[in-house]
């Protein structure tokens, strides 16, 4: 699907609850002006439990006539109603969309059985390559390395998995058992470097929202055989990749991003601001990186 930085996109809103469509179109010329190798809209960073249908079909709109064909548009389009994801996979089609972002199906959870069944009948629905995103700590359930083997077996255009388990003995063996036919990406940014290093084709970022030319300096370098370079940037920006997940994923990077100009800090209930004694650590390190 891509090999080095997809970043997962914000969702900016204004003060009155609105999309901010006009900061949208700023966040993505910012991201394709530092090279970004996908654009990844609507997923757990672009807020999109609480994103209702028009606004969906909106920024995936803007997202694909901007990217013009030059990077791949992927939309988040994973729920735990097998049948609403097929029809959300629809409106992404319909769109122009590249590519599907699928998270696993969370409080109804499944089995192992049943998370093949999920993504296989999804895959036959459509001819659109998904990325299975695996994130425990927020559905609570995993896909175990051989349960992406079988069901990426069964339908070619199950592509890839986004890892964000944290478990690299897991993403280790989906490397070892997976890597020669699908696409594993880190779904953690300070996990990026390992993951690659050991046979991963990327990272989807959060961090790139703030920093896209960090993140994509640091895989293509990687990808480059550079890695000594890759490891220091990684080090240098570890802390304030760590920071952007001091608290629940997107209020610290929308944060972040009203210092450079490109958030208005906005989020949808049930998510708050942070606090201030958090907004001071990320702060303190984007004034030691001269950031701001």
């Amino acid at each position: 699907m891509f090999k080095g930085v997809g970043t997962a996109l914000i969702t900016p809103f204004k003060g009155n609850g609105e999309v901010d469509y006009d900061l949208f179109e700023k966040i993505l010329d910012h991201q394709l002006e530092n090279n970004i190798d996908a654009l990844v809209v609507l997923g757990t960073t672009g807020e999109s439990p609480t994103v209702h249908l028009e606004e969906r079909k909106e920024l995936t709109k803007i997202a694909v006539a901007k990217a013009d064909g030059e990077v791949p548009v992927i939309i988040g389009t994973g729920t735990n109603d097998t049948v609403k994801v097929i029809e959300m996979n629809k409106l992404a089609e319909e769109q122009g969309a590249d590519g599907l972002l699928i998270v696993t199906p969370y409080y109804n959870k499944t089995s192992q059985a049943g998370l093949v069944d999920h993504y296989t009948h999804i895959a036959s629905q459509t001819e659109l390559p998904i990325i299975a995103y695996n994130v425990p700590s927020r559905t609570g359930v995993n896909i175990e390395p051989e349960t992406f083997k079988k069901m990426a077996e069964m339908e070619d255009n199950i592509a890839a998995i986004k890892e964000a388990s944290g478990d690299m003995s897991q993403i280790l063996n989906v490397i070892e058992i997976a890597r020669n036919s699908k696409t594993i990406f880190s779904g953690n940014d300070d996990q990026a470097l390992p993951l690659m290093l050991c046979g991963g084709s990327g990272v989807i970022s959060v961090f790139s929202n703030l920093m896209p030319g960090v993140m994509k300096k640091i895989t293509s370098h990687i990808l480059a055989g550079d890695y000594q370079a890759a490891r220091d940037l990684h080090y240098k920006y570890l802390k304030l990749m760590r920071l952007i997940f001091v608290d629940v994923n997107p209020i610290p990077i929308k944060f972040a991003m009203q210092q450079i100009g490109l958030s208005n800090n906005n989020l949808r209930r049930p998510l708050i601001n942070l606090s201030p004694e958090n907004q001071q650590l990320i702060l303190d390190e984007m004034k030691e990186l001269d950031i701001v």
